[in-house]
């Protein structure tokens, strides 16, 4: 481009089908996209939760230069919001174009009826409500190698792996997702949080690169991790364990075995999630030796409140953790759908 050049304009529009491929391909050819930017993720939700997906592409003489990958979600509990990405823990703009992406954004939610734009991650635009402080991701490298991970690892917290490693605990990596559905409804009831609806790990594991890792004793699972990989980092994204998978250290064993299966596979890098500062699973993770480092969001409307640590949900946790896991299993899914 010479200095008398015009500079190309940028449009901004809704993708549709035909431009999966392309979108797949600019996403994964960015060391900053993340699999919530993956169209195979909007389609994991929208199949799973049917929760709809809106991608739309910033372009440039017809090239793809950056994407926004939307979900619209309605929950006559929760409230209505377009987010990017629903159900993630990122998203937000990826690329070029962030206040014309945002601007468009907002502009569909106000024609689709929804109340606001949430973007998790990425740029804040101009004049959005920037949100920083209530969510931590926690991230660093997988060393090479089974003692170099080990080492890797706090000393008190590298005891309590040494001891799961003796009490003849079994690994197993699949796509067994009736054990690992199993595990995780009962972590999440015993949490007080309604558990997702299964076909959404169904879809998940269809849509996009990813497996199921599970330790057990005698046969009966106890802890389980279903993991997303991209860009050689593994995100261990939906795990949990069970009541009894504390006294054998099992999820102790899960993580440190998760380690080593990645880097086995090739990753380099581990995304261990977010966690709100103050919970059980923010100081699990600090005790792996994971530094906290502060999420930005950004907010356009009237906000949704999803955050179950609210006061205004307190009696519905703590009424939720007493209820039988059969019908906390069955009035879950349709809860848990609209939160996102």
């Amino acid at each position: 481009m010479t200095a008398h050049s015009p500079i190309t304009a940028l449009s901004v529009r809704n993708a549709g089908q035909e431009d999966r491929a392309a979108i797949d391909a600019f996403v994964r050819s960015r060391p900053d996209g993340t699999p919530f930017h993956l169209p195979g993720w909007l389609e994991a939700v929208e199949r799973g939760c049917g929760q709809s997906g809106f991608p739309l592409v910033a372009e440039r003489s017809g090239r793809i230069v950056g994407v926004l990958p939307l979900t619209g979600l309605r929950s006559r509990l929760f409230g209505s919001a377009l987010v990017s990405s629903g159900f993630g823990v990122g998203g937000g703009v990826l690329g070029d174009g962030v206040e014309a992406l945002a601007e468009a954004a907002w502009d569909l939610a106000r024609a689709r009826g929804f109340a606001s734009v949430e973007l998790r991650g990425g740029p804040v635009p101009q004049g959005w409500e920037r949100r920083e402080g209530l969510y931590f991701g926690f991230e660093r490298d997988i060393p090479e190698g089974e003692e170099a991970i080990l080492q890797a690892i706090p000393r008190k917290q590298r005891a309590e792996v040494r001891r799961a490693l003796a009490n003849g605990l079994e690994v197993s990596v699949g796509r067994d997702l009736d054990a690992h559905y199993r595990v995780y409804a009962e972590s999440v009831r015993n949490l007080g949080t309604p558990v997702f609806p299964r076909a959404l790990f169904e879809a998940a594991l269809e849509s996009l690169d990813s497996d199921i890792l599970t330790v057990s004793q005698s046969g009966e699972p106890l802890a389980s991790v279903l993991s997303l990989y991209h860009g050689g980092t593994v995100y261990p994204y939906w795990g949990g364990g069970t009541r009894a998978a504390r006294a054998a250290r099992a999820n102790e064993l899960l993580y440190f075995a998760l380690m080593r299966h990645a880097r086995d596979r090739g990753c380099t890098r581990f995304d261990f999630g977010r966690s709100k500062a103050g919970t059980g699973a923010f100081a699990f993770k600090k005790n792996w030796g994971f530094e906290p480092r502060p999420l930005v969001y950004a907010v356009k409307g009237e906000a949704r409140e999803t955050n179950p640590l609210s006061p205004r949900y307190r009696l519905q946790v703590a009424a939720w953790k007493r209820l039988p896991l059969w019908l906390a299993n069955r009035l879950g899914p349709p809860i848990a759908r609209g939160l996102g």
